[in-house]
């Protein structure tokens, strides 16, 4: 078990199984099923990301170094809330970028009985660390605990 402390974007306090990608993640091309096609269990489209394609993100603590893409990425993220197929908390290595920032921000603002707890700045040893499968806790102050 380890610990890791990081900035808090959106509170919450969840556990939940690791779903970890060490490329960044694209929103648009990895939700898009979900989005689109109603995919529920969020299984990830983007063939460019080798960790994620073909996994199920909806309930999963998604643990990645950032976000890349399209100027779509906070919508892609508030709209994924606002459907229910959202991963159960998102976790990055690096500090996240200012358009899916606001969109977690906004989901977190505006959708009412939608959690998902965000946590940045953990630092490249979180992502060493963490693996696929291990169970990942958020607590409401930033501190990630990994088992």
């Amino acid at each position: 078990m380890k610990q890791f402390k990081g900035r808090v974007v959106a509170p919450g306090k969840v556990s939940a199984e690791a779903l970890v990608s060490h490329g960044g993640l694209n929103t648009l091309a990895s939700f898009q099923k979900a989005l689109q096609f109603g995919d529920k269990s969020a299984t990830c489209g983007d063939q460019n990301n080798a960790d994620l394609y073909g996994h199920k993100m909806a309930g999963k603590a998604l643990c990645l170094p950032q976000t890349i893409g399209s100027t779509t990425g906070g919508l892609v993220l508030y709209c994924a809330c606002s459907m229910k197929r959202q991963p159960a908390c998102m976790l990055f290595s690096k500090p996240i970028d200012s358009l899916a920032g606001a969109g977690v921000i906004l989901a977190d603002v505006w959708l009412e009985g939608v959690s998902m707890p965000v946590v940045d700045s953990l630092g490249d040893e979180f992502l060493e660390y963490v693996k696929t499968g291990m169970t990942v806790t958020v607590d409401e102050d930033g501190v990630v605990t990994v088992e």
